[in-house]
């Protein structure tokens, strides 16, 4: 079956039997996206909810003086989109970019809606997948204020050692709210130890 890996991570989330997951994915579309495509542009409305087999994406704004700032990474078996932009239907101040040619299963605004309706085991997946990402948010947004760059580094490659496989470490350094000379640093220091 083409969408097997869509179909599996519905099922491991322990929240959709098989047979609902067969039929839930029926409503999503594949989708490739080549490297360097977007995704979602600024001043755009989000409307795919995108789960991401293979490939790799950032998401990224720009600051008020132009510099390009990594908001989020997204790999294989994870949802790319932005969220306050699809579910409100604004326009979106982030761009998500394909890093690498991509594949991956997509739905619109309205089939998610009528498939949160429809299918109560989609709605409470989608209710975790909402809870998990706004409690990585948090505690993303709580790591800058209450540590240091170096600790933020480790747990990010800690939780996330894919991210150095794929992204350059511009976007990476960015991400951590540091400098790449500063990125570059600890690096040196965490290859000595």
């Amino acid at each position: 079956m083409e969408n097997e890996k869509l179909i599996q991570y519905f099922i491991s989330t322990n929240l959709i039997s098989p047979i609902k997951a067969e039929e839930i994915a029926g409503h999503f579309t594949k989708k490739n996206i080549a490297k360097n495509q977007f995704q979602l542009k600024e001043g755009k409305i989000c409307n795919e909810y995108l789960f991401l087999e293979d490939g790799f994406m950032r998401a990224f704004a720009y600051d008020i003086e132009g510099n390009d700032v990594t908001t989020g990474f997204y790999y294989n078996n994870h949802i790319a989109f932005e969220v306050s932009s699809y579910f409100n239907r604004t326009v979106s101040k982030e761009n998500i970019q394909a890093l690498t040619d991509c594949t991956g299963w997509y739905i619109t605004y309205e089939q998610l809606n009528n498939l949160f309706h429809s299918i109560p085991d989609f709605r409470e997946f989608g209710r975790s997948v909402l809870v998990k990402g706004f409690a990585a948010l948090k505690t993303r947004m709580l790591s800058t204020i209450t540590e240091t760059a170096e600790e933020r580094y480790s747990s990010l490659l800690k939780s996330n050692p894919e991210i150095f496989q794929h992204a350059p470490l511009k976007y990476i350094a960015s991400y951590l709210g540091i400098t790449d000379t500063s990125l570059s640093r600890i690096r040196k220091e965490f290859s000595k130890k």
